[in-house]
């Protein structure tokens, strides 16, 4: 990567201990990263599970299925961008702490819930200790890693995300298979204790040395918006309705605080986020990009657990072997994804990787009951090689936009808007699924005793829960099922593919190609303007 005359000569800015340590800090951010990520995955491949009736499962129906993912999302996007501030201001090794220990106390919790609404409950508390680690993470790598490495240190972290997409369901279908549902959580509990002991021994404390004062109206703004615009997002998939008054309520409403909030900032003498960045093309667009690749591939994410235990019947433990291959690629190709930024720019690479993953995600429209397994876990893979190839990079902008004292916000900021991302996939790409799915439904039903045929037109699992309860008279209705899942699918999976495509547009515009020779990699904005970054002037 081509380094600036004046950095060549910079002095350091990393302590040499911290230096000489910083891959095994790496190692125990990985970790801390890994859990939180490993959570979610492996509570996918568990829903079909939870939703069994006592003793297997708790009997949650498919809305409290859906509110045990969202109530853990709802909390951590809400304060992602808070925690993110103070890890900035009280130190980030304190707020790491802090929010591993949380997570682990919610695990424990989780793992011995009596009913749908407790486990809800200890899924959020996870959500508000996850939020404290994620942005802690990738702060702390950016204080202990000079700028020339950080593209690689960058790549890695984002390779663990791939490697906890893996470890989650198979660790899951192995626990389930052996021992009951709540050993998914209480699995996190050692894991939690072996990584405060690593923190502790090896990971460094780091703050904004200047924080200015504190911006507590800005802060405020921040967390109602959030979570407002969430909880409109999540409510709205549930209902599968998005012209509920509820539901337009919270959106208008979080979107109208958010404003506000962005209104604030701009004249506030202390601001929690410098808004200014966000004129940056190059940032705006990388943010987006952010957004726009986890829209889509949550969205299919939650509908491909159904297909593969559902259409399929495949075990939770060989779902979760069929992530292999879109882990896989992202564990080889994102800490490599930076060689090819070098060579051929940001707004190549990226524009490939997007088209890439919306290849993966238009391919689940071709898929039936008999589709091969070695196409699925090849176009896994195509998927997850684009993925590593767009969240390096984006995410290298958007940390290297902001000066290193800022990492905090930056984080914040980038995982934010993952989160966000994220929720609209599940909870509108969700709502197109059963919208279809009821829609197709709905005329094989009428056999069935008018209390019952609400709810089997709510899911799958819902319809294939009556039919096997009716014996061999619920043969065609499972064939019914089946078949009117795929067409869900379908319709689903090309909405989620063009999302994908609107993702390479923005990235394809706006952000910087390959850079002159003698200037830094990432480092224009809109008509050649550098954008701001941090290492490019040393301290002390």
């Amino acid at each position: 990567m081509s380094i600036p005359s004046g950095a060549r000569t910079a002095v350091p800015q990393v302590p040499e201990a911290i230096h000489r340590r910083r891959w095994a800090i790496l190692v125990v951010l990985m970790f801390s990263l890994l859990i939180v990520v490993l959570d979610n995955s492996i509570l996918n491949v568990a829903v079909k599970t939870i939703a069994s009736p006592a003793p297997t499962g708790l009997g949650a129906t498919q809305s409290e299925l859906e509110w045990a993912i969202n109530s853990y999302t709802l909390v951590f996007a809400g304060l992602l961008f808070t925690a993110g501030l103070l890890g900035d201001r009280i130190g980030r090794k304190k707020v790491l702490l802090f929010g591993i220990l949380l997570f682990g106390v919610g695990s424990a919790l989780a793992a011995m819930s009596g009913s749908p609404g407790e486990l809800i409950t200890w899924r959020a508390l996870m959500g508000f200790g996850a939020a404290f680690v994620m942005p802690a993470t990738l702060a702390v790598l950016m204080n202990v890693f000079e700028r020339d490495e950080q593209p690689r240190a960058i790549g890695i972290w984002a390779g663990s995300v791939g490697l906890a997409i893996a470890i989650g369901p198979i660790t899951g279908g192995l626990l389930l298979e052996h021992f009951w549902w709540g050993s998914i959580f209480l699995v996190n509990v050692p894991v939690v204790i072996v990584a405060l002991i690593a923190m502790v021994l090896l990971v460094p404390d780091s703050k904004d040395p200047r924080p200015g004062r504190i911006d507590p109206i800005g802060v405020l703004l921040s967390i109602v918006g959030l979570v407002l615009l969430v909880y409109g997002i999540i409510r709205g998939g549930e209902l599968a309705d998005f012209t509920d008054a509820i539901v337009l309520l919270s959106i208008a409403g979080g979107l109208l605080v958010l404003i506000g909030f962005v209104w604030h900032e701009k004249r506030s003498t202390h601001p929690a986020i410098d808004i200014s960045y966000f004129k940056e093309p190059a940032f705006s667009a990388a943010v987006a990009a952010i957004a726009l690749v986890f829209f889509a591939l949550m969205g299919v994410t939650f509908f491909s657990a159904f297909y593969m235990q559902s259409v399929r019947g495949w075990s939770a433990l060989e779902s979760g072997l069929m992530l292999l291959p879109l882990a896989a690629a992202q564990m080889i190709f994102a800490p490599r994804a930076r060689l090819l930024v070098d060579r051929f720019g940001a707004r190549a690479v990226c524009t490939v990787g997007m088209l890439l993953v919306a290849i993966g995600l238009a391919a689940f429209a071709l898929f039936d009951g008999t589709t091969p397994v070695w196409v699925l876990c090849l176009l896994l893979f195509v998927q997850g090689t684009g993925m590593a190839h767009v969240m390096t990079p984006v995410t290298v902008s958007v940390m290297q936009a902001l000066p290193r004292e800022k990492a905090g916000s930056g984080s914040a900021v980038n995982n934010t808007f993952r989160q966000v991302g994220g929720a609209l996939g599940v909870a509108v790409l969700g709502s197109v699924l059963s919208t279809v799915y009821r829609g197709d439904i709905e005329g094989h039903l009428g056999a069935l005793p008018a209390g019952l045929r609400e709810t089997a037109g709510e899911s799958i699992e819902a319809t294939l829960g009556i039919a096997d309860r009716m014996g061999a008279a619920g043969a065609p209705l499972i064939d019914a099922a089946n078949d009117a899942f795929l067409k869900a699918m379908h319709v689903t999976a090309i909405g989620s593919a063009t999302i994908a495509l609107v993702g390479a547009l923005v990235v394809a515009l706006f952000l910087p190609g390959k850079p002159a020779a003698g200037q830094e990699p990432g480092g224009s904005g809109k008509g050649g303007r550098p954008v701001r970054a941090a290492g490019t002037t040393p301290r002390g």
